[in-house]
């Protein structure tokens, strides 16, 4: 059953808060409701910016009427998925994006337009608490650290893709509305501490129940410091984040759901494993706007075309990500894992497509029932995303006392967590050495199609050589270099720009 406490909390934004057809400016986004600069806040307007501020979470797959879902775009990098879909020229600047060849006038624009507008809309929030009046203290400690760990995952998503990227705290209200330009090491400072503030202890419960499901927990601050940390190799802070996983894993509210296959069907959302997900519903969005709405795309995109499941359990979609042979293989046999995050479809069941590999990513797969009539129904499937599992937690301490040799803490074993990603795994106890090749593989094989393995491969030095690749027979021939893993800025927005003192910088050698 799914939790509507938070969708309500967001329909409010209905009332409050403007959204047109092209989305926010990112720099202008603000409530409707016009309060006075520097007046008194009520309780209502700070639940309205809250509310648009977790809405965005719900525009990834279509972002801003754009097809950039924030796992595939991460994905299409690494070395698990194709592009597929129809053909080169189908969503041509995906192929782009997995070759290595993308230009500032063919690139993700969607994940930057509706993650900078993540960004103003937390600013709004954060302003907004700051003027509060009649608000009980703890509640408003609590909206301030909802807002800053919304703000930090919206930036650290920015701060990933693009590096070098315009930061502001406040509205800007001149043109060309725009910020300066901050280098990558700023823009970590400035998630950090928001960070900082997010993960204060007794400020957020450490698990989120009942009507709060669906809103951010001090555990998902904590994952996603861990994230921003590894990514950044911020290596004085290695011993701060080890103990942070620690206390997650002997807090007792999370473990490993016992099934990993079913863990992804909707009745499971929210279950143990669960640090946060995004709360899709199956309603709302249209093909006129990605500005609204529930429901996520993913499925119908990553499902295979025209698909006859004599099951009836799974349905057909548009086959783009199908996964590579290699990331078949790389399981184990008797490893439930391949079969919980890969669908394998023999010839005749789908229309082949391109890059065709008769294996499909399984976890978010267009499921029957999950987009009931009526409305744009490839739009708006139900399927949550998972954004931190308690699988990653598990994960980030084997590495972390394993790789990047820190101490163990609270008493927790390194190889006895790795031993529960594998137990899980095989049904049974199949250990293995806690190594930095065993470790690394072990990601790879539980975070299949999560968006995950391309960031790893870049924080790790290993994609340079991983992601090279000459495949003619799958239309992938591409060469990587380090200044890659930035996108090039769009066009769009290096034109905003031109000429003022806040004049974008194009990331790398792209063109």
């Amino acid at each position: 059953m799914k939790p509507y406490k938070l969708l309500s909390i967001i329909a409010v934004i209905a009332g409050f808060f403007t959204i047109t057809s092209c989305g926010d400016d990112f720099l202008t986004a603000s409530s409707s409701e016009k309060q006075e600069t520097g007046g008194d806040v009520t309780e209502g307007a700070i639940l309205s910016n809250l509310g648009s501020a977790y809405q965005i979470l719900l525009f990834d797959s279509y972002a801003s009427n754009d097809y950039n879902s924030v796992l595939l775009m991460s994905d299409l990098r690494s070395d698990d998925l194709f592009k597929g879909g129809g053909d080169a020229g189908d969503q041509r600047k995906l192929y782009l994006l997995s070759q290595f060849t993308s230009t500032a006038a063919e690139t993700v624009n969607g994940l930057w337009s509706i993650y900078f507008t993540g960004l103003a809309r937390c600013n709004n929030v954060i302003i907004a608490c700051e003027n509060a009046v009649d608000v009980n203290e703890n509640k408003l400690k609590q909206y301030k650290a909802e807002a800053h760990f919304l703000r930090a995952y919206y930036v650290h998503l920015l701060w990933k893709f693009w590096g070098n990227i315009p930061y502001f705290e406040e509205p800007l209200s001149t043109p060309p509305y725009m910020a300066r330009h901050y280098n990558t090491d700023e823009v970590y400072n400035e998630i950090m501490e928001d960070l900082n503030i997010a993960c204060e202890d007794g400020v957020m419960a450490m698990r989120t129940s009942g009507s709060d499901l669906g809103r951010v927990s001090r555990a998902a601050a904590l994952m996603l410091k861990a994230r921003v940390v590894m990514y950044q190799k911020d290596q004085s802070r290695y011993a701060e984040i080890t103990n942070d996983m620690a206390t997650i894993i002997n807090c007792g509210e999370y473990g490993l759901f016992g099934n990993f296959d079913s863990m992804w069907e909707d009745q499971n959302e929210f279950c143990i494993e669960s640090i946060f997900e995004s709360n899709q519903l199956p309603e709302g969005k249209t093909w006129s706007t990605g500005w609204q709405g529930y429901g996520t795309n993913l499925p119908a995109f990553i499902s295979p075309n025209e698909l006859n499941d004599p099951k009836g359990i799974f349905k057909g979609g548009w086959g783009f990500g199908p996964v590579r042979p290699a990331a078949y293989e790389m399981y184990e046999e008797g490893d439930l894992r391949r079969d919980g995050s890969i669908n394998v479809w023999p010839n005749g069941t789908y229309g082949v497509r391109f890059q065709n590999t008769g294996l499909f990513q399984r976890k978010y797969a267009a499921r029957v029932d999950y987009n009931p009539p009526p409305g744009d129904t490839d739009l708006n499937y139900c399927n949550n995303l998972r954004i931190f599992r308690f699988a990653e937690t598990l994960l980030n301490y084997t590495e972390l006392v394993r790789i990047h040799g820190q101490g163990e803490a609270q008493g927790i074993s390194a190889q006895e967590c790795l031993d529960r990603i594998r137990t899980r795994a095989f049904g049974t106890e199949n250990s293995i050495e806690a190594t930095p090749e065993n470790i690394k593989l072990e990601r790879r094989r539980e975070f299949l199609g999560e968006g995950m393995r391309f960031w790893d491969l870049i924080r790790w030095g290993d994609a340079t050589t991983v992601l090279t690749e000459n495949l003619p027979e799958y239309n992938s021939v591409r060469t990587f270099q380090e200044w890659m893993k930035y996108l090039p800025i769009p066009q769009s927005e290096l034109e905003k720009t031109k000429g003022t003192e806040f004049e974008l910088k194009q990331n790398g050698n792209w063109n």
